[in-house]
């Protein structure tokens, strides 16, 4: 038998052993799976991912009164401007011990009470990391006296001793899997990564992924890291969805991956998948080459966890093209009707509206209706002629940009805007995007965004944060092929879709290479031509080592791999013929956004009934506030907590570095203070010994004007 075999055999009898005992421990002090009490054991706080805490020791009337009781400071920030590094991670507490992952990918491990450091471990062994290691969390597995924390780093899944931060060498090959392995692609052929954390049920870890790659939903066992099931989420022939692709796409296509992260009921055993739109990169927006629905591309889909089989599916946006990816996590709830409690799934989404779901079935508990949108003017194009939106809830985000709705901040700036906006299409929900340009409203960042809903399963309240910002959404002819092997044709050729023909990029989603000989040494950057990174695919297998290194040369400023007058252009046989414009937001002459506020907002939705309880802007620019324009709202990014005293925990926003406190059942603002940098991350609450504590990262990240950071800040009563 090889390697694989032995691993095979002995993980399969483990998880017969798990099943048929009374499965392996989810963690210590783990109240319920809708819920989080003394510890935070679960990225969200609990299996159900409702962000919700029995403690209520902090409470509406003391917590004015919260004072820093530790801070932590990983010492991994770096950067400036659009190539600033970010903390989004949503720590978990177990037992005492408080784990997160810095902005260089370090998993850390403090004492939960003082703040103190326990270990540190170090996934890239000593290499220097000064590129941006995105991840939002990480898992927690226990049984006995194994406890182990399950990560990402770059295109590996990690499992460390928790008690010790030694790599487990036991688990796949020394300590790790390559995620590029098992779907069923040539491994140099595809990058994967993941953003978010797997969900551990029983003996089993699931994953999703994000990157160049197609996005099949995997579960490893966690003893050995031997795969033990796949889903495909681009069918393959004879798999139900197939017809809804061309024939071939599924030897070839890459997208409908779950980025954002997975929910679990623990009690039965289904995992619910939110996956992202079916293209990737240039094919977010233009799908020539997949006609068809696309399944299961932007859907949510319910798999059983032990075997990986399809339960049902509900596809949000059909051959998406505006990249609807779900966002985030969805929310399990109970939705009270007629004396009865009916197990329900909530998916909010990028576009601004919330989809609620029959959680054994799939079927919507609010009417649905169709939209019939315009169709595609994009020669090669097949626009979907349908899609459905919820008439309950209504959007938590405006849905339609028209005039009357540009900014009036100033005289000069609605006039500008509306200067750009007269040469754009925006015709509402689904309007197909366009050489000219589109509004794309809410944009691409949502809406709603990875932070995802909080619920109170005591109230039925779900708690949604928002941005409400304007994108424009353009796709352009594929630029011709320039002549030649020089570092700028071949930079040209096969650099300038992300980055821009002036390596001007579209931060933080495809960084500025202008200074990118400051940042990156040669070797560096030959590792990440040739491999690729996230969303990056590598060009090992496309680019010679001789043009790897002009590309690098030119990068650098080698005037002899300029592009030499007269070099001869001709039209590009290959890929989509029509290739996507950059991430453009919208925005006035001055920076702000070219629309009317609200730009951030804060809403409470009653899931029994779909009504709205409060809706109220969040965040502010704290210049135009001192100029008067206070309350506008801000992009925010991460989540919030809300808990059994009656509050609503969140940071979020931006560019006020705010951490608020709301009364939950009004949305009072009842506190809030400045962090050292933005907490783009969702909080975590948790007590020790009988002390309860709230705790946020301040990574900062989004406001290219403001500094990064990679620290802890955590906050308890005197």
């Amino acid at each position: 038998m090889n390697w694989h075999q032995h691993l095979l055999r002995y993980s399969t009898l483990t998880l017969m052993v798990c099943t048929l005992l009374t499965g392996c421990e989810r963690s210590a002090n783990d109240t319920s799976a809708f819920q989080s009490g003394e510890d935070w054991p679960w990225y969200h706080g609990n299996p159900h991912g409702t962000h919700y805490s029995t403690l209520n020791q902090i409470n509406q009337e003391n917590v004015g009164d919260l004072k820093i009781a530790w801070t932590f400071d990983s010492g991994d920030a770096f950067g400036e401007g659009g190539n600033q590094s970010d903390m989004q991670s949503n720590p978990l507490i177990v037992r005492g011990s408080f784990y997160f992952v810095s902005p260089k990918g370090r998993l850390f491990c403090l004492d939960a009470a003082s703040g103190q450091q326990k270990w540190v471990f170090d996934p890239a062994f000593g290499e220097l990391v000064n590129t941006r290691q995105r991840l939002r969390g990480i898992s927690y597995w226990r049984d006995g006296n194994d406890e182990r924390i399950l990560f990402s780093f770059r295109g590996f899944l990690m499992a460390v001793n928790a008690q010790t931060g030694e790599l487990i060498n036991t688990f796949g090959r020394d300590g790790k899997i390559d995620l590029r392995e098992g779907l069923g692609r040539e491994p140099d052929s595809v990058n994967v990564g993941n953003v978010s954390p797997g969900v551990v049920y029983k003996n089993l870890i699931v994953m999703g992924s994000t990157g160049n790659t197609p996005g099949h939903i995997r579960a490893y066992d966690v003893r050995t890291g031997v795969q033990q099931w796949i889903f495909h989420t681009i069918p393959h022939p004879g798999e139900f969805g197939y017809e809804t692709w061309p024939v071939d796409a599924w030897k070839t296509a890459k997208g409908a991956n779950a980025w954002s992260g997975l929910t679990l009921d623990p009690k039965t055993g289904v995992v619910f998948v939110p996956l992202a739109s079916a293209g990737m990169g240039d094919k977010d927006f233009y799908g020539g080459d997949r006609a068809g629905d696309n399944l299961f591309g932007t859907s949510l889909v319910a798999l059983d966890a032990n075997t990986g089989k399809r339960l049902w599916h509900f596809q949000l946006v059909k051959h998406d093209l505006w990249d609807r990816d779900p966002p985030t996590p969805p929310t399990l709830i109970t939705v009270k009707r007629e004396g009865k409690k009916i197990p329900a799934v909530a998916q909010v989404t990028k576009a601004g509206v919330i989809y609620i779901l029959n959680r054994a079935t799939g079927e919507s508990l609010y009417p649905l209706t169709q939209v019939n949108p315009p169709a595609s003017d994009i020669p090669g194009e097949f626009s979907a002629a349908s899609q459905i939106m919820p008439l309950l809830p209504k959007p938590f985000a405006r849905q339609h940009l028209t005039e009357d709705l540009l900014t009036t901040r100033t005289p000069a700036a609605n006039q500008e805007a509306k200067n750009i906006f007269s040469g754009l299409r925006s015709r509402g929900p689904f309007d197909p995007p366009s050489i000219q340009g589109t509004i794309l409203f809410p944009g691409m960042d949502g809406g709603a965004e990875w932070g995802g809903a909080a619920y109170d399963p005591d109230t039925g309240m779900l708690y949604v944060n928002a941005n409400e910002m304007a994108w424009i959404l353009k796709v352009k002819e594929r630029p011709p092929i320039i002549a030649g092997n020089s570092g700028e044709a071949l930079y040209l050729n096969n650099c300038s879709a992300c980055h821009g023909i002036e390596r001007k990029g579209s931060p933080p989603e495809f960084p500025p290479l202008i200074d990118v000989n400051d940042r990156l040494s040669a070797a560096q950057l030959q590792h990440q031509i040739m491999q690729g990174n996230g969303r990056m695919p590598g060009f090992g297998k496309i680019l010679s080592q001789q043009d790897v290194d002009a590309v690098i040369d030119y990068l650098k400023g080698d005037p002899a791999q300029a592009v030499k007058k007269g070099t001869p252009e001709y039209p590009s046989t290959e890929g989509d013929p029509y290739v996507f414009g950059g991430y453009t937001r919208f925005l006035d002459g001055d920076g702000y956004p070219a629309i009317t506020p609200p730009w951030g907002t804060l809403s409470a939705i009653n899931v029994n009934s779909g009504e709205y309880a409060w809706a109220q802007p969040l965040g502010e620019y704290p210049e135009l506030a001192a100029q008067g324009l206070k309350n506008t709202g801000s992009e925010n990014y991460g989540g919030a907590v809300v808990t059994k005293g009656g509050l609503l925990f969140i940071a979020a926003t931006v560019f006020d570095n705010q951490f608020r406190a709301f009364d939950k059942t009004t949305g009072k603002l009842l506190w809030q203070t400045t962090l050292p940098a933005a907490g783009v991350a969702t909080p975590a609450t948790y007590s020790v010994n009988g002390k309860q504590f709230i705790s946020i990262g301040a990574g900062g990240g989004k406001n290219p004007k403001g500094k990064p950071g990679g620290s802890i800040v955590t906050f308890s009563l005197p």
